[in-house]
């Protein structure tokens, strides 16, 4: 198994450590444009493989070359997103390093799995599909499984219990307008609406829409990571290891929940041939309607897109 990494800012780099602390490839192989820096991050990254007893070789490189024949390709390049600035701010200039990202990297692996982890995410997914031209199956981005992720924290700290008994669904696009549903979430089995009163809900619902901004704002000069890169890597498991588990992803929906051409976030069985099979399970009209308006929001970014 050969796994690529494109981008070595915090993101891409942690999750080539994940990656490789997880043995969950042969060889990683991370990439960025700028001289010396996935070089010398993934032979840092290396040099601990002795110490943790992690047999896996990592390169760092500026061009695709070193890439080519990988099973799954990871796209973390972009520029950060600021304090101030919302994720549509970020569009323009992602989508073009996203695009080319994109036709270099499956030249040399044209039978990879694309997973799409760069912001806006549910649009530089739209982005990567359109641009490899691969079945939709083998482009995902990676959104929902962070955002219940936040959701799931943010339950457990209210609640004062171990995030381990959290399990949340959040559906949408990954931004102001995501869905989060509490009726899907519970704690050791017992739905959360069971034990939170309405104002905690809407306060941890609007947490978990604010999750990406609050780091943000706390860090002033750039964004989150580890939580990120720790959900891209659960959905590279999922598909090494062929485990086929239902996680939320950004998945181009083509009449599935009523919405066609565009991204959204949706359960997904995540095996090894990509997305095995998009779950849909059943809404209420206003989480319908709220799903809708998610959708709606990232179609009207697509439709700006120069392509």
């Amino acid at each position: 198994m050969k796994i690529t990494v494109i981008g070595a800012g915090n993101v891409g780099a942690t999750t080539a450590q994940r990656l490789v602390d997880k043995q969950l490839a042969n060889e990683i192989v991370l990439v960025d444009v700028l001289d010396g820096i996935p070089q010398g991050k993934a032979l840092d990254i290396y040099e601990s493989t002795p110490v943790e007893k992690t047999d896996v070789k990592v390169v760092g490189t500026n061009t695709y070359d070193a890439t080519a024949a990988s099973d799954i390709i990871v796209i973390t390049a972009g520029i950060a997103r600021k304090p101030g600035m919302s994720r549509d701010d970020l569009m323009n200039t992602n989508s073009g390093i996203v695009k080319s990202c994109t036709e270099a990297s499956v030249a040399q692996s044209p039978n990879a799995i694309l997973i799409v982890v760069s912001n806006p995410l549910d649009v530089m997914s739209y982005v990567a599909l359109k641009v490899s031209k691969f079945e939709r199956h083998r482009v995902i981005g990676m959104a929902g499984v962070l955002d219940t992720a936040r959701f799931r924290s943010f339950i457990a700290m209210e609640l004062n219990v171990s995030v381990e008994d959290v399990s949340a669904f959040v559906l949408g696009g990954h931004g102001d307008s995501m869905v989060p549903l509490p009726r899907y979430s519970t704690v050791a089995g017992i739905p959360i609406t069971e034990l939170l009163d309405k104002a905690a809900l809407e306060r941890l619902v609007k947490r978990t829409r604010d999750g990406g901004i609050e780091i943000v704002n706390f860090l002033k000069t750039g964004s989150a990571y580890y939580a990120p890169s720790s959900s891209a890597v659960a959905m590279v498991e999922s598909i090494v290891k062929d485990k086929k588990r239902i996680l939320p992803c950004a998945a181009y929906l083509q009449g599935e929940y009523g919405l066609q051409d565009t991204f959204a976030g949706v359960p997904v069985k995540l095996g090894r041939k990509g997305i095995e099979e998009i779950m849909q399970i059943k809404l209420n009209p206003d989480e319908q309607a709220a799903l809708n308006k998610s959708a709606e929001d990232v179609k009207q970014s697509i439709g700006k897109l120069k392509l």
